[in-house]
């Protein structure tokens, strides 16, 4: 009677453990990012709404429940889906709901949860945008449009500088505070994507011109960039209240490169891609522009290598055997 008792009992938890429902388990998986991964909260939004569409998708399921079929159903549905800025979602961003599920399975498994294998899943082959960037004549018009006579423009001119000089992200940049920045020492640490911390360095024109933006501030606000508003001496002083958005470099950027007369279309991540390849160009070995750009894999720097190859014809000419006699 007993081991009757017990092999029911077994039962009961082999059932419980074969329908974890996907919301209470995708909720633990979420908790677990936070807490023992230590993931910035953006994140785990982006990775909240990516597996939501799921649900979205197949109603209430158990984690058993998610198979070849199931994936395969929800990945024609992603391509047809419809945002309210495009008629369909593209490859990457299709990319971006199947790593997030790769990830929740892999917390299955490692909870010793029956789980479909996380290595099953590929992610969809697609062409990857070729790469924006400036040449030199067009930062130096980029870099000229700004006022600097008034507290905006040089505000606006240092972010340019800073940008190009740093190959930060935008939302790097806006999160800095006035006292991370060693002017001195021409160099600086930032958390950036995924909470790694790195060094970033400073040019002399960068560093002139944030000693002159600073000088010129005459409040206490924490934020190294703020917002002026109607009148630009009334600084909230109550730290990241006036702190600027990226939205809102964003819009900065545009502006000053529509001044400019510059017919790409130019974001701070443009100038971020102008601060690679100004380095690739003049010699700098990709390993140490990964480590620059803060990048975890290699492969998303040689996006930039094709940089390189306007020396191929240079080095064709010279190294080719030339035909004698």
């Amino acid at each position: 009677m007993l081991k009757l008792i017990f092999a029911y009992r077994l039962v009961q938890c082999f059932i419980l453990v074969c329908s974890m429902p996907f919301e209470k388990l995708k909720t633990d998986f979420l908790e677990y990012l936070e807490i023992e991964k230590n993931r910035s909260l953006k994140t785990i939004r982006n990775y909240d709404h990516y597996l939501t569409r799921l649900s979205d998708f197949a109603g209430e399921i158990n984690v058993e429940d998610i198979n070849d079929d199931l994936i395969r159903r929800w990945r024609l549905w992603l391509n047809r889906l419809g945002t309210n800025t495009a008629e369909e979602l593209n490859k990457s961003t299709q990319n971006y709901h199947l790593i997030a599920l790769r990830s929740f399975l892999k917390y299955c498994q490692k909870r010793n949860i029956n789980s479909m294998a996380s290595e099953k899943i590929e992610l969809a082959a697609f062409r990857r945008k070729q790469v924006t960037f400036l040449d030199r004549d067009e930062l130096n018009r980029l870099f000229s449009q700004p006022k600097v006579e008034t507290p905006i423009g040089l505000r606006d001119r240092t972010i340019l500088e800073l940008l190009f000089s740093s190959g930060m992200r935008v939302s790097e940049l806006v999160s800095l505070n006035r006292d991370q920045l060693n002017l001195e020492r021409g160099e600086f640490t930032i958390r950036g994507k995924g909470q790694k911390d790195r060094l970033v360095f400073l040019s002399d024109d960068a560093k002139d011109w944030i000693k002159k933006y600073l000088e010129k501030r005459d409040d206490n606000s924490v934020p190294l960039f703020i917002h002026y508003q109607s009148g630009y001496h009334k600084i909230d002083n109550s730290g990241d209240f006036k702190r600027l958005s990226a939205r809102s470099v964003q819009r900065i950027v545009l502006k000053y490169a529509m001044l400019a007369g510059i017919t790409k279309h130019v974001s701070p991540h443009v100038l971020r891609h102008s601060f690679a390849t100004d380095l690739l160009m003049n010699g700098a070995d990709i390993r140490s522009v990964q480590t620059m750009l803060g990048h975890s894999n290699i492969a998303t720097t040689q996006i930039y290598t094709h940089i390189t190859d306007v020396h191929l014809k240079e080095v064709y000419k010279k190294f080719h055997s030339k035909k004698t006699g």
